[in-house]
């Protein structure tokens, strides 16, 4: 269980975590249930399968990911997976939607420009700490640790 839940106790961590855990929840509420300006799961699924050929079982699994994956992050449980759930999604975003666009965001919206996959991979990262060194100093996972489960 240490490969879950040893953490160990990094401030650091703790920080890349929570704010990694507020930018997915976001976004995943956004696909899920239409908050914060979002087109909920029935339109995000409509958008993933018309215009990324994404198939509606796979479009619920990244948008759970990310919006489960989110709160995991920000309480700190399982925190490991649920990083490794995060890192594939963007993996098969920079594939499907961003990896066209080059590297850089288009910051100045340049109409018919999207976005390159440099915010991804900024995210990749800070998944890739949390899924090494685990959830950090104040985390659900380092409690279950110190208990020896």
């Amino acid at each position: 269980m240490d490969i879950v839940f040893g953490t160990y106790p990094s401030w650091s961590l703790l920080a890349v975590r929570v704010f990694l855990g507020i930018i997915f929840f976001a976004h995943g509420a956004q696909k899920m249930f239409g908050w914060f300006g979002g087109h909920g799961l029935k339109g995000t699924i409509g958008y993933f399968q018309q215009a990324l050929r994404i198939p509606p079982a796979l479009t619920v699994l990244a948008a759970l990911t990310e919006c489960l994956g989110g709160l995991a992050m920000l309480v700190g449980f399982l925190s490991r997976p649920a990083a490794l759930g995060l890192i594939i999604v963007m993996l098969v975003a920079i594939a499907k939607v961003h990896r066209p666009h080059g590297f850089f965001l288009n910051w100045s919206l340049q109409p018919g420009k999207g976005h390159g996959f440099e915010m991804n991979l900024a995210l990749i990262g800070m998944a890739l700490a949390v899924l090494i060194g685990g959830a950090g100093a104040i985390s659900i996972d380092r409690a279950i640790f110190a208990l020896g489960w």
